[in-house]
């Protein structure tokens, strides 16, 4: 069964005669519109390429037209919508080109941000990514005995970020932490529309033991060693994503939904990534 999440309404807070009041209350309408719009794009329930029209939208939300555009314009910043001038907004396409292009630059900054942690990190950073692997192994476990629990499935991927996040957790960059930041989001998006496809194919892959080897090399301070298991763990992902989007023509619906027509691309290389036609399965998230 495919995951999904359900969207919530939003309440409106009581008007106040105080003017900061009003201010705030609408900043708060904003902010809860902007989460739950980015929380329901990520989990697909708004497809790549969907027209996301206000005049519907601002009663399954429960806000106004207003508070729903502003929450839409602060979409943008996150690359999850774009804006047709005039004619409001739509889910960002997803294609293969943009995935490989995801890909090249995440690697590139986790890299570099490992390298930066194990160079800077101290013992509390180690404790938090020996914990954070912990935390993640447990959730693994009760994902892979409970794969129709929505619940079970939300905190694995809150604990599977929350590793990720560990292991750069001590590089001193903040620009960096930031950029990695959106990346995961959009990496997110992707994974969620890779289980809603590929449910019934399997490809043996153990994605636990190689967030192991990654926490052994970074507790031996093996910078080198790290940086490379990194590179391998995620172009294992992308290999498997962009293979099945391409072979199931997920990347061409999104063109189509879009009205952008248009014919699948032709296999693609990318740095440190290339792009494998062989199916994987939710069994490996």
């Amino acid at each position: 069964m495919t995951v999904r999440t359900s969207a919530g309404s939003l309440q409106r807070n009581r008007p106040s005669s105080d003017a900061a009041g009003d201010t705030a209350a609408s900043g708060t309408l904003v902010e809860q519109a902007h989460a739950a719009l980015k929380k329901n794009i990520i989990a697909g329930l708004h497809r790549p390429g969907e027209k996301l029209r206000v005049e519907h939208l601002k009663q399954r939300y429960g806000v106004s037209s207003g508070t729903l555009r502003e929450a839409l314009t602060m979409l943008l910043a996150d690359k999850l919508v774009v804006a047709e001038g005039q004619r409001g907004f739509r889910v960002a396409l997803a294609s293969a080109e943009d995935l490989i292009d995801l890909s090249r630059i995440r690697i590139l900054l986790e890299r570099e941000a490992i390298r930066q942690s194990i160079a800077h990190g101290d013992d509390d950073w180690e404790a938090g990514v020996v914990s954070a692997f912990h935390i993640l192994g447990r959730a693994t476990r009760a994902f892979a005995q409970n794969r129709d629990d929505q619940a079970v499935f939300d905190e694995w991927e809150r604990r599977h970020r929350a590793f990720h996040i560990s292991l750069i957790s001590a590089a001193p960059s903040e620009w960096m932490r930031y950029f990695l930041d959106l990346a995961y989001q959009q990496y997110e998006r992707y994974r969620h529309m890779f289980l809603a496809v590929a449910e019934e194919f399997y490809k043996d892959r153990d994605a636990e033991a190689e967030h192991a080897a990654i926490v052994e090399a970074v507790l031996a301070r093996d910078a080198d060693r790290a940086e490379k298991l990194v590179e391998e763990h995620l172009t294992r992902s992308i290999d498997e994503w962009v293979g099945y989007f391409e072979k199931v023509g997920a990347f061409d619906s999104s063109r189509a939904a879009a009205g952008k027509g248009g014919h699948r691309g032709e296999r693609t290389k990318g740095q440190g990534v290339e792009m494998s036609r062989v199916p994987a399965s939710r069994k490996n998230p």
